[in-house]
């Protein structure tokens, strides 16, 4: 069983949320909780608050147990930017883009799923070393 949440426009750029998605890909819920409440990232924030309401959607829908759940997927994409103008020397304006982001994830129970992505995830990192 998949269970699918998403936050969007997060007022946050994609590339600082990617950072913290990163370290969540592929294990358990409990372990994922556990390293962005210690984290020190600003991301950590809207990244938990979904965490939270997936594995809350996943308990009350579908009466899954929350020991169980891992996270399948975890993804970063762009939203849409703000446009924004700062004056500069001599009647000039520099461009400013207040960039956005889009974050989705996917909850499973299988345990077996989350060990492949690991399992993948190492073996191309270490073919591509050596």
């Amino acid at each position: 069983m998949e269970v699918k949440a998403f936050a969007r426009y997060i007022r946050m750029s994609p590339r600082k949320v990617r950072l913290v998605a990163d370290h969540i890909r592929g294990i358990s819920v409990t372990e994922a909780e556990n390293r962005l409440s210690v984290s020190s990232k600003w991301a950590k924030d809207p990244v938990f608050k979904l965490l939270q309401s997936a594995v809350a959607n996943a308990v009350h829908n579908f009466k899954l147990d929350k020991a169980k759940l891992s996270v399948k997927t975890i993804y970063v994409d762009g939203g849409p930017t703000l446009k924004r103008f700062r004056p500069r020397a001599m009647g000039r304006a520099a461009a400013i883009r207040k960039r956005t982001s889009h974050i989705g994830i996917i909850l499973t129970d299988e345990a077996v799923a989350a060990k492949k992505i690991i399992k993948k995830r190492y073996t191309k990192k270490l073919k591509a070393k050596s």
